[in-house]
């Protein structure tokens, strides 16, 4: 089954928040998506430019227009002395009417597999149609401090100290207590197994569902 649609994503725009493969999904997602309609990428923190599909920068209507015409998915976004892109001079709303699907990155991580949010985070756009939130499950039983971004968040949260392992109970507890997300992609299976994810899944008060982005593979 296509992540696209077990995720019910739909025309309009979707964010990805949360850790363990945000990136990975907004490309996958242009892939499927593209078969369907036209499609823009992009982020309202920053994110590697995507491999295989021209990223326009400083960019205006006609010119993001006239790539999707050509292309049928493109990224925008301003590109940074880091290497990363950075979110694109146009506005969401400018952005928006362009295309049938607009995939946001809303979120950072630190490259780490599990994530709290500070009041500010996640940056998701008025409008948005759906809020996918990754987890990744390699952070299960590690350390709190080792496998979370803003850790201490993470742990008020979770009700423990940040030595502590992660575990399903502890990141349950976060997710809900966040809820910022409409539905859960449980990411990485292929390392923590899918008894873990199970039971992560049926902690959580939102849906949930788990694979690995990299492989293809999606359970619902």
């Amino acid at each position: 089954m296509e992540f696209s649609k077990a995720l019910g994503v739909t025309p309009g725009i979707t964010a990805l928040i949360g850790s363990g493969g945000k990136t990975s999904l907004q490309n996958r997602l242009a892939a499927e998506l593209r078969e369907r309609g036209r499609v823009i990428l992009c982020t309202t923190t920053h994110i590697m430019p995507p491999p295989g599909m021209r990223t326009l920068q400083r960019a205006s209507v006609d010119e993001v227009r006239r790539a999707l015409e050509t292309d049928g998915a493109v990224c925008v976004g301003e590109l940074g002395d880091d290497g990363r892109l950075h979110p694109p001079l146009l506005a969401i709303e400018e952005l928006a009417p362009l295309a049938d699907y607009l995939v946001i990155e809303a979120d950072g991580s630190k490259r780490l597999p599990l994530k709290a949010h500070e009041s500010f985070e996640p940056v998701i756009p008025a409008d948005t149609a759906r809020t996918v939130c990754v987890v990744g499950l390699t952070g299960l039983g590690r350390p709190i401090a080792e496998a979370a971004h803003r850790s201490a968040i993470f742990a008020s949260l979770a009700q423990c100290g940040t030595d502590d392992p992660a575990t399903p109970e502890r990141v349950a507890r976060v997710l809900n207590a966040e809820a910022l997300a409409d539905i859960y992609l449980l990411n990485q299976v292929d390392a923590a197994g899918e008894g873990a994810a199970g039971e992560l899944a049926a902690l959580l008060e939102r849906p949930a569902l788990w694979g690995s982005i990299q492989k293809g593979e999606i359970t619902c």
